[in-house]
C-alpha cells in the first residue's frame, strides 16, 4: 500500500495573473445562445467572464509569468524548469512550455520545458511534480504556467456549459522554503474512468484526426454533461475527502482557507453542504471569472492572496475535479 509522501519544504515564492481585457456579460451570452434573458446567469452563477481577443496562449502565460517572477524577486535566468499546465495548448507539437521559454526570452538550454495536461487539475499536478523536483534537489526554481483559452471551442448548442467558461493565465514560482513555514503536505489524486465521456473534446487526436473527412465540426467543440459530473462527484467525493483528511492527519478546522476549482455554482455550494467547510473560508471568484479550467484554482488562490483572505503561514486546502473523472486535493501551507 502506498504511503503518503513526506512533507516537502517548498514555497510558492511568487504568483502572477493575466486577464484579457474583454469582459463578456451573461446578458451578452443570452443573446448569443438565443435563450431567455437571465438564463445564463441563473444556470451558471457567472455574471461575467473574460475572453481573449488578440492575445495568444504564450503571450498570456508570459505576462503572468513575468508578474510571478517579479513577485518572487527572482530573475528569469534562474528558472530551472518550465511547466505549462493547461488543457488548451498552443499546438500539439512541440509542447507549449517551449513557446513560453521563447516568449519569456529565457536562456536557451538553461531550463527544461514540458507540458502537463490533467484538465482542470493540471495546475495541482504540476505543482506536485515541481515540488518533487525541488525536494529531490533536481531544481531550485520551477515556473508553473497555466494559460487557458476556453472561449475558442465553446459549443453554443450547450448553453449551460458554454456559459460557464472564461479565459485567464496564472503563473507560480516554486522554490525551496528557505527557512519559512511554507510547505507542501499531503496530495491525493484519484481517477474514475467510467466518467470519461462526461466531459470531453473528441477532436484533434488520432481517433478523430483533423485530416479525416469523417471528423465533424462538433467534434472540435467541448462537450460536458454537468449534472452527470455533479452526481458522480457527489457519490465519490465524500469518501475521497475522508481518505485525504485521514492521510493528511487533518480536520476541517485545521484549514484557514479552501480554494476549490470553480467548476460550477452547484459544485461550489457542495463544498460547504457536502464536505462541511464554513462558507466564509471558501474562496470563490466564479461570478466574475467563470470556470477558467486549469487556471481556475491558481486564479482563485492568487486573488485570495491579493484580497488578504490568504496570508503567509496559512494552511490552505486546494481541491477540485477534472475530466476523467479525476478528484484531487492538496494540503499547502502558503
Amino acid at each position: 500500500m502506498l504511503q503518503p509522501p513526506k512533507v516537502r519544504s517548498v514555497r510558492i515564492a511568487g504568483l502572477g495573473v493575466f486577464l484579457p481585457e474583454l469582459r463578456v456579460l451573461s446578458s451578452d451570452l443570452d443573446q448569443k445562445f438565443g435563450v431567455a434573458p437571465g438564463m445564463t446567469a441563473r444556470a451558471t452563477g457567472v455574471a461575467e467572464r473574460r475572453y481573449v481577443q488578440d492575445e495568444t496562449t504564450e503571450q498570456m502565460g508570459a505576462k503572468a509569468a513575468r508578474r510571478a517572477l517579479a513577485d518572487a524577486r527572482i530573475d528569469a535566468g534562474d528558472v530551472d524548469v518550465v511547466i505549462a499546465a493547461a488543457t488548451s495548448p498552443r499546438q500539439l507539437i512541440p509542447c507549449t512550455a517551449v513557446f513560453m521559454q521563447r516568449e519569456l526570452n529565457l536562456p536557451e538550454g538553461r531550463s527544461r520545458c514540458f507540458d502537463v495536461d490533467a484538465t482542470c487539475l493540471s495546475w495541482l499536478v504540476a505543482v506536485d511534480i515541481a515540488a518533487n523536483y525541488i525536494a529531490a534537489g533536481q531544481a531550485k526554481t520551477v515556473l508553473v504556467i497555466t494559460s487557458e483559452t476556453a472561449s475558442c471551442s465553446l459549443n453554443v448548442s450547450e448553453p449551460e456549459s458554454a456559459g460557464l467558461f472564461g479565459d485567464a493565465a496564472v503563473a507560480a514560482v516554486l522554490t525551496p522554503s528557505g527557512g519559512s513555514d511554507s510547505q507542501l503536505g499531503h496530495v491525493l489524486f484519484e481517477t474514475h474512468s467510467s466518467g470519461a465521456e462526461m466531459a470531453q473534446f473528441r477532436g484533434a487526436g488520432t481517433r478523430h484526426h483533423p485530416n479525416d473527412p469523417a471528423t465533424a465540426p462538433e467534434m472540435n467543440m467541448f462537450q460536458m454533461h454537468g449534472r452527470s459530473i455533479f452526481r458522480m462527484a457527489s457519490r465519490i467525493g465524500p469518501p475521497f475527502m475522508d481518505r485525504f483528511m485521514r492521510d493528511a492527519g487533518a480536520s476541517h478546522a485545521d484549514f484557514d482557507a479552501v480554494v476549490p476549482h470553480q467548476a460550477s455554482r452547484l459544485g461550489l455550494e457542495a463544498i460547504s453542504s457536502m464536505f462541511g467547510f464554513p462558507r466564509e473560508r471558501i474562496i470563490s471568484n466564479l461570478a466574475t471569472r467563470g470556470n477558467c479550467i486549469a487556471a481556475s484554482i491558481p486564479l482563485a488562490l492568487a486573488e485570495g492572496v491579493s484580497s488578504g483572505q490568504i496570508g503567509r503561514g496559512n494552511r490552505v486546502l486546494l481541491m477540485g475535479t477534472g475530466a476523467g473523472l479525476t478528484l484531487g486535493a492538496m494540503d499547502l501551507v502558503f
